[in-house]
């Protein structure tokens, strides 16, 4: 079975405006992309990764497709498309379409003032679009009305499949008792898979962290998903102010290590392609 990233970024300051990332990652606000991210996939035998939108922003999508068709090893695309004006999204949608490495659609909720914009009419309309094209909906629910909404969105469009990046940001080193309650209703439907990805600290990305901070936040995802319904990611180039891709990596297969090899193979690939329905040599 290949294995497979299932969340990681390219960028460029130049060609994209990215209003979180100067402030956020300023060691990251420059041009990064497949040559850099290659070394690390080759010497932890990664085959494939899906690349994640970074910006609600045509021209974030036009960045990715246009590194992604030199570049086999990307399997799938999550774009940006304007969920909230289904006119426009049908339109988006057909371009994207033209390449078969686009799988789903992503749109930065939790720098939406409204935590509740994704229950609105329009985009509950354009979420209808995604679950008849067949196509995912990765969610970012950082703030803790985004996952109550899970829930809604899921009920609501039973063939949607809807992931949640980051198994929607556990407050790691806290109280864990109110996401997981959250989450495990989330859990409850079959159409939502998360990713293991982007867990560090709740106090920030650049906090120390071991193995056993995130060991607490892996086990309740996966007693409430199983390994068929989560994912690996190493949400780089973010994971190298946490630590780097390797560290990251290897602290994922820790925490998997006592799995069988089937649940391993979940985890590390086969989860991410049956999903996004990679095609992956």
């Amino acid at each position: 079975m290949s294995v497979v990233d299932a969340h990681q970024h390219f960028w460029d300051p130049v060609r994209v405006s990215y209003p979180w990332l100067a402030a956020a990652y300023p060691e990251l606000d420059r041009n990064i992309g497949y040559d850099e991210l290659a070394p690390h996939l080759q010497s932890n035998g990664v085959d494939a990764t899906v690349l994640v939108q970074s910006e609600d922003d045509e021209a974030d999508n036009e960045l990715m497709f246009e590194i992604a068709s030199h570049h086999s090893e990307i399997a799938g695309i999550v774009a940006w498309a304007p969920l909230d004006d289904p006119f426009a999204l049908e339109k988006a949608l057909q371009r994207m379409r033209g390449s078969d490495k686009f799988v789903g659609v992503r749109v930065l909720i939790h720098n939406r003032p409204d935590p509740d914009w994704i229950i609105r009419p329009d985009v509950l309309e354009g979420l209808a679009i995604l679950e008849r094209q067949g196509l995912t909906f990765d969610i970012v629910a950082v703030k803790p009305r985004h996952l109550e909404h899970v829930t809604t969105i899921a009920e609501r469009f039973p063939n949607l499949r809807l992931v949640l990046d980051h198994v929607a940001k556990p407050p790691i080193g806290c109280d864990l008792a109110a996401w997981s309650e959250r989450l495990t209703r989330a859990a409850a439907f079959p159409n939502v898979f998360a990713k293991i990805s982007g867990l560090y600290p709740f106090q920030g990305d650049r906090i120390p962290w071991t193995v056993d901070d995130l060991r607490p936040v892996f086990d309740l995802a996966l007693e409430n998903f199983g390994a068929k319904r989560l994912m690996f990611g190493s949400d780089w180039p973010i994971c190298e102010v946490a630590g780097g891709y390797e560290r990251v990596t290897g602290a994922q297969l820790e925490l998997a290590a006592d799995l069988s090899s089937e649940e391993r193979m979940a985890l590390r690939g086969a989860t991410a392609i049956d999903c996004y329905g990679l095609s992956v040599v």
